[in-house]
């Protein structure tokens, strides 16, 4: 069975050519074709011996998920729907600016939380991605763009805020984000790498012992009461809960934050009461706020809370000394914007054929 080498962290790449009676050293070499270099052809490894060239062709082989559609959006924003197989497709997005470009890359195939006002959940969920359907995605992305005139990737950053929720696929999200750390491959620093989870308590420990990159949580409420309908994870993890695993994150590294990913809905969660709540609730949390106007999406009920209601929402975040944020809208015309992915599921889940104001 050929081995698609993408699959592999560097640990794994390194015993699999122990496997195949091959030196470390030939892993390193590996490794700077695939990700420094982008070739995923075998005989263009001009220093790899012809004998270990023709080796790989016999029991390997480099492939990350296919483009289906590649859309560019008017602010320059560019998303690509890419093919997972059995009729799968998840989006990535890349958010071009002066000083970076941001990729951000799905971990799985819909998603099962069904978090009330994202368009990836209200799809459904197949299955998840598998590691070099992660680390393809910037893969990918780079060969896309290409290198600038300095030889350099274009994605300085990376963020796990597509589809899915990261830490319910751990062992492939953290062997990618290890992809992404190491300096064979793309050297990204562990502040340039976010995670975002909706709050899995117990993977958020893990993560933090086993590759602590910067930690972004999906808030959005400032009781249980009202998360519990937006974010039914908190159901099981509630906020007392979820907020203790961050202060626990920071442990590991005290001059770090946790940052607050917070939706703007009308009328729902966005009053002065309720920000109020949160300065009170986050007390203890080194932290800082992204305020996220609300992005429609075809049936949802829900409406984006208004420019100077999301303002006022911060004045009060600000005033209390928590940093606070609001996230300009990006790609919003091509469906690329923060809860607007959707790609293309099998679900397995039966969710996308109960109705919608049921769900919600």
């Amino acid at each position: 069975m050929s081995e698609n080498l993408l699959d592999f962290d560097v640990e794994q790449l390194n015993a699999w050519f122990a496997s195949v009676g091959e030196k470390p050293f030939r892993a390193r070499q590996m490794l700077r074709w695939m990700y420094k270099e982008g070739e995923p052809d075998f005989t263009a490894m001009t220093d790899l011996p012809v004998s270990l060239r023709e080796k790989l062709l016999q029991l390997a082989h480099v492939a990350a998920p296919q483009v289906m559609r590649d859309e560019i959006s008017a602010d320059g924003t560019r998303k690509w729907l890419l093919d997972v197989g059995t009729g799968n497709a998840v989006e990535t997005v890349f958010i071009p600016e002066a000083e970076r470009g941001t990729l951000c890359i799905s971990s799985q195939a819909g998603c099962v939380l069904n978090c009330s006002f994202c368009s990836t959940g209200k799809q459904g969920f197949n299955r998840n991605l598998r590691v070099a359907e992660i680390i393809g995605q910037l893969w990918w992305a780079n060969r896309q763009i290409s290198k600038n005139a300095e030889g350099k990737w274009p994605v300085t950053n990376v963020v796990m805020m597509g589809m899915g929720e990261p830490l319910l696929n751990f062992d492939n999200t953290v062997s990618a984000l290890r992809l992404m750390l190491d300096d064979h491959v793309y050297g990204l620093s562990r502040r340039r790498v976010t995670l975002s989870t909706s709050g899995i308590v117990p993977a958020m420990d893990r993560l933090r012992d086993e590759c602590p990159v910067a930690l972004a949580v999906s808030l959005h409420a400032s009781n249980d009461s009202l998360r519990d309908v937006l974010v039914p994870i908190n159901q099981k993890y509630p906020l007392r809960e979820l907020l203790a695993a961050c202060q626990r994150y920071l442990e590991r590294a005290p001059r770090d934050f946790v940052t607050f990913e917070y939706v703007m809905l009308d009328g729902v969660n966005d009053s002065l009461q309720q920000a109020q709540e949160l300065v009170g609730l986050v007390r203890d949390v080194p932290c800082k706020f992204n305020l996220i106007p609300f992005n429609p999406f075809p049936q949802t009920h829900y409406r984006r809370s208004g420019t100077d209601a999301i303002a006022r929402f911060r004045d009060v975040l600000m005033q209390a000394g928590i940093i606070t944020t609001i996230r300009k809208t990006r790609g919003d015309d091509i469906a690329a914007a923060c809860g607007q992915l959707a790609g293309q599921v099998r679900d397995k889940t039966k969710r996308t054929r109960q109705p919608m104001e049921a769900q919600a």
